[in-house]
């Protein structure tokens, strides 16, 4: 039996504003895609927080998710992730908090350590970069009590919040955060579809470290993934490059909205800037339905993950939708 049958999959969706595009039209393309996933039989539907990036819209993550969770009837939906150096933990949960009280039983909060932007964006944000990192341990222990029940007595309240327990995932590409989800007995996540250097490490620390909680027996891995699935290996590899650019981009300091695939990027990045991009993209499945199973059952024993977070920054929706039904199909293959 192939190993991707007994993993979950799911959808990240960074909330593309393609080239040519508006936001009006990411969020249009998203619920088309939660949709499809719903019907596909996707787990849960994730958004992800990031500031003063063009190509990204999802930077009011939680109106976001209301947005696609009243689209749809049964998937999950929620944040891969919501920055919590951004926020104060009670705002988080008052949120979600809403969120859950809307939509009962399909809300997700993963929460991730970085700020999903750059330093000057941050201050915008009125937040202490440096406080926010030296603080996340005990602001993350905070916000998960917001969601416990109330004490007798108790002064403020998370309303709605308290005593809802929305699961809280701990999201991240290091060996901070997998020792932190360990020691608090969270689902782990990796950020392995841009950062994946750390993968193999931070999943050994998390799974060596784990202590049972209140939320979670045993250890639980969610790995990112970009997948770019199409008819032929050559288109897959085409859809990739929207990707590729983007990603060139941000190496270039210049961050833009996603741009039209191209037949080949040797023209456009030098050697350097795409060997880095390589590297940031090792966790990539691309291709037609035989290569991309091949590539994702590779990294399925590499990891033994519970559950792939898949990802797809592809320009051209209608191949966009195509690529999230043939992974589907590999997945229950």
């Amino acid at each position: 039996m192939s190993l991707l049958k007994a993993i979950k999959f799911s959808v990240l969706d960074l909330a593309p504003v393609p080239q040519g595009g508006s936001a009006t039209d990411a969020f249009q393309r998203g619920v088309e895609l939660a949709r499809l996933a719903e019907r596909l039989g996707y787990t849960r539907y994730w958004v992800a927080e990031h500031h003063s990036m063009p190509g990204i819209a999802s930077s009011a993550t939680a109106v976001v998710i209301g947005h696609i969770a009243g689209a749809t009837s049964t998937i999950r939906v929620g944040s891969g992730g919501v920055m919590l150096p951004n926020h104060a933990p009670l705002i988080i949960a008052e949120q979600f908090g809403t969120l859950e009280a809307m939509y009962p039983g399909r809300i997700d909060l993963g929460i991730g350590r970085a700020p999903g932007t750059d330093q000057a964006t941050v201050r915008a944000l009125r937040r202490d970069p440096m406080r926010g990192a030296d603080s996340f341990p005990q602001d993350l222990q905070e916000l998960i009590a917001w969601f416990e029940a109330a004490s007798p007595g108790q002064a403020v309240l998370a309303v709605p919040g308290a005593g809802l327990n929305v699961p809280v995932y701990l999201l991240g590409s290091s060996d901070f955060s997998a020792r932190l989800a360990a020691a608090l007995g969270l689902p782990f996540g990796f950020a392995s579809h841009f950062a994946p250097d750390y993968l193999q490490h931070a999943l050994m620390l998390y799974r060596e470290n784990f202590r049972p909680s209140a939320q979670l027996e045993s250890p639980y891995v969610m790995v990112g993934v970009n997948v770019f699935a199409a008819e032929s290996d050559d288109e897959g590899y085409r859809l990739s490059t929207s990707l590729q650019q983007q990603f060139l981009s941000l190496v270039r300091g210049r961050p833009g909205k996603l741009p039209a695939p191209v037949d080949s990027m040797q023209d456009i990045a030098t050697p350097a800037e795409q060997s880095h991009i390589d590297r940031m993209m090792r966790c990539t499945a691309s291709g037609s339905n035989g290569r991309v199973k091949r590539q994702l059952e590779t990294l399925a024993e590499a990891t033994q993950a519970d559950e792939f977070i898949i990802t797809g920054q592809i320009f051209d929706q209608t191949a966009r939708l195509r690529s999230y039904e043939i992974a589907a199909d590999v997945m229950r293959s």
